[in-house]
């Protein structure tokens, strides 16, 4: 893994387009060939990444600047993806090998809650079909990406616990995907922060940004089986 501290400005294309003004970040080049762009708060996840299988390819920009253009390979007869990271100043610059990672060890609880609304997302809402999981965006994946009876296309964040953070990172999903002019040909992009339990402070900030709260109990959920009475 290669780990550079720098003041840099980042531009993403392909099916949206998302800008990083300049700023001091941390980027991360991982030996699978992903980039990650994080920032030093605002969430755990990157600011901005790019799965691999990715080039990256270092130059110059007209004024002399570093510059790192990292590409994701395309499909078939489509444009591929691209990071543009220009670098003014590095600030540290290392490389380290990591060697064999055991992987995470968990319960499964909140994967299992995302496996369960998937195949019952009327759950949620009332006529709520699912389109996708894992839905990708620039910065993250979306946990469900569904339709409403209305056709309206509605982003789903799913927490074990719903706490600020996660009324966050919904947020910033529904930035990008309300620019996509295929999600929003039919209107607004809507959101939903669905969770076992939601902070107070949580539902209020998701309620003043128009996102619509579903506290879950996985246990009734996954117990019961007819999923027009499983709660909410």
């Amino acid at each position: 893994m290669r780990i550079v501290v720098a003041r840099c400005q980042v531009d993403y294309a392909g099916r949206l387009t998302a800008h990083l003004p300049m700023a001091t970040r941390v980027l991360m080049l991982k030996a699978d060939g992903s980039v990650l762009v994080h920032s030093d708060g605002g969430s755990y996840k990157p600011l901005n990444w790019m799965s691999p299988p990715c080039t990256v390819v270092e130059g110059t920009d007209d004024d002399g600047a570093i510059e790192w253009t990292v590409t994701a390979k395309a499909a078939k007869n489509a444009a591929p993806d691209t990071l543009r990271i220009l670098i003014e100043e590095v600030l540290h610059d290392s490389a380290h090998d990591l060697g064999v990672d055991p992987g995470l060890q968990k319960d499964g609880v909140e994967k299992h809650l995302q496996e369960l609304l998937a195949d019952h997302p009327a759950t949620l809402s009332p006529g709520l079909t699912l389109v996708r999981r894992e839905f990708p965006t620039p910065i993250g994946p979306v946990d469900l990406m569904c339709r409403d009876a209305d056709g309206l296309s509605v982003a789903v964040e799913i927490k074990r616990r719903g706490e600020i953070d996660g009324v966050e990172q919904l947020t910033r999903y529904l930035e990008l995907l309300n620019r996509d002019p295929l999600l929003i040909s039919r209107g607004p992009v809507r959101g939903v922060f669905a969770a076992q339990e939601i902070k107070p402070q949580a539902r209020v900030l998701a309620e003043d940004r128009g996102i619509a709260c579903a506290v879950v109990d996985y246990d009734v959920l996954r117990g019961l089986d007819d999923p027009t009475d499983r709660l909410f």
